[in-house]
């Protein structure tokens, strides 16, 4: 029902910034709230961001909270992560994931997944 597809993953320095964007399709895009994952070989896939069905409310965890922020422009289909002052740690493979649930935030509660862009930030 949905496709996603990431793009603008890439290797940043240390407190540079990155735009992620998920471009998706299907015309049942504006049901589904948005998030966004981040994973690392070894470690279990971590929440980074969840947006609502409009847009209006966004939502992150601690480690991300004041540096990344996500939007969605539902007439494109398209959500973004907007990452800033990226460190070290920052480096995964982020992907976005589409949700029938309300502020999801575990990666069971998504039911669509993109393949992930890698975001690599160098000390």
């Amino acid at each position: 029902q949905v496709q996603l597809v990431e793009s603008g993953g890439g290797l940043v320095q240390a407190g540079g910034s990155l735009r992620l964007s998920c471009a998706a399709s299907g015309r049942t895009f504006t049901n589904y709230y948005m998030g966004w994952f981040r994973h690392v070989p070894g470690k279990e896939r971590e929440f980074v961001a969840g947006i609502s069905r409009t847009g209006g409310n966004s939502y992150y965890p601690d480690s991300v909270k004041g540096r990344f922020t996500t939007s969605r422009d539902n007439a494109k289909n398209t959500v973004y992560l907007q990452m800033n002052s990226l460190k070290p740690e920052d480096t995964a493979v982020y992907a976005c994931a589409a949700s029938s649930s309300m502020w999801p935030r575990e990666s069971r509660q998504y039911g669509y997944w993109g393949q992930g862009t890698q975001v690599t930030v160098s000390s």
